[in-house]
């Protein structure tokens, strides 16, 4: 009676451990499927910036980190300011929710024969869906002008950069 009342609590904690979501930094992505932020650069002054947050990562927070990177990126190219002039925030990853699964087999032992059938449900436990925001943007100098999608580089490194 212990060993299966053992067994259960050994499955409860792993299944505890597997449910906890991993952080999301802001750090370059070592890899195409990888969380983090990758840029593109498409001509002189303009890129295509994506941050790709963890399973579970809140959208403000994956925005954030895109507007982040197009901000270092500006800096570290010698601009001032940039205009976002596309956007796409999208799930990247499996779609979150339960899966099923059915399965048979039969065998035979001693002159004895048996068909087994099972059925399986799955979910997930990494805390929901990956996000990703792409930014396509474009960088100018001197003082910005006045316009919804135009980001003072410097503005957001101090607002958002002490938040990573």
């Amino acid at each position: 009676m212990i060993k299966p009342i053992a067994l259960a609590l050994f499955t409860a904690a792993a299944l505890s451990a597997c449910a906890t979501p991993i952080a999301t930094q802001f750090a370059p992505a070592t890899g195409s499927q990888s969380m983090g932020f990758s840029e593109y650069k498409i001509e002189p002054g303009r890129y295509r910036v994506t941050f790709k947050g963890s399973p579970g990562a809140p959208p403000n927070q994956v925005a954030d980190y895109a507007l982040l990177r197009a901000a270092d990126l500006t800096l570290a190219d010698g601009y001032d300011w940039f205009r976002i002039s596309d956007r796409n925030f999208q799930q990247a990853g499996p779609r979150p929710g339960p899966n099923f699964s059915v399965g048979v087999g039969g065998g035979s032992f001693g002159g004895r024969s048996g068909v087994g059938l099972s059925l399986g449900r799955s979910f997930d436990l990494g805390g929901g869906p990956a996000l990703a925001q792409t930014l396509e943007i474009v960088m100018g100098k001197g003082s910005a002008p006045k316009d919804a999608d135009i980001y003072d580089a410097r503005e957001i490194r101090k607002s958002i950069g002490p938040r990573t």
